[in-house]
Formats: C-alpha cells, sequence, structure tokens
C-alpha cells in the first residue's frame, strides 16, 4: 500500500488545464492586441523592405487574431453563465 502511494503522481500546480486556452482574461486580451499590431508591422515591413506582398502576417491579422478573439469571448460568456470559470 506504501509504495502506491509513492508511486502516484503529483499534480502540477503550474500546469492548466487545456480548457483554459479559450478562456479570456486581461492578459490574453492585451496578447490579442499585440500580436495584431506586430503582424501589421511586419507585414508593412516586409513589403517595404523586399517589395514583394508577404501573406503569412496578413492571415495572422486578417483571419487568426479576430477568430480567435471572437471563439474566446464566445467560451468565455458560456463559461461565465454556466458558473464553471472565474472571469
Amino acid at each position: 500500500m506504501a509504495k502506491r502511494k509513492l508511486k502516484q503522481k503529483k499534480k502540477n500546480p503550474r500546469k492548466k488545464p487545456k480548457s483554459n486556452f479559450f478562456l479570456l482574461s486581461w492578459r490574453k486580451l492585451w496578447m490579442v492586441i499585440i500580436v495584431g499590431f506586430i503582424s501589421i508591422i511586419l507585414h508593412n515591413a516586409f513589403y517595404a523592405v523586399f517589395g514583394v506582398e508577404e501573406f503569412v502576417f496578413f492571415i495572422i491579422v486578417v483571419f487568426l487574431v479576430p477568430i480567435y478573439f471572437i471563439i474566446s469571448i464566445i467560451y468565455t460568456l458560456i463559461k461565465k453563465s454556466k458558473g464553471g470559470g472565474k472571469c
């Protein structure tokens, strides 16, 4: 019995569950805003330096950032209405 208790894994208190990936907080909101601005600046800088339209940062700022933001808002509202998460 004592050996069984020793072999049990201890939970890491710093490790967050994966369900918190879409749970919106002020820190994540600022990260979304900063990633958006950096993508805009990098897209324009790439065009200014090389003279070629670059699509990766454009896709990030036009599609990925807004989609993540909308999904996070919906997920947070659902989670908050059910009382399952701290917001």
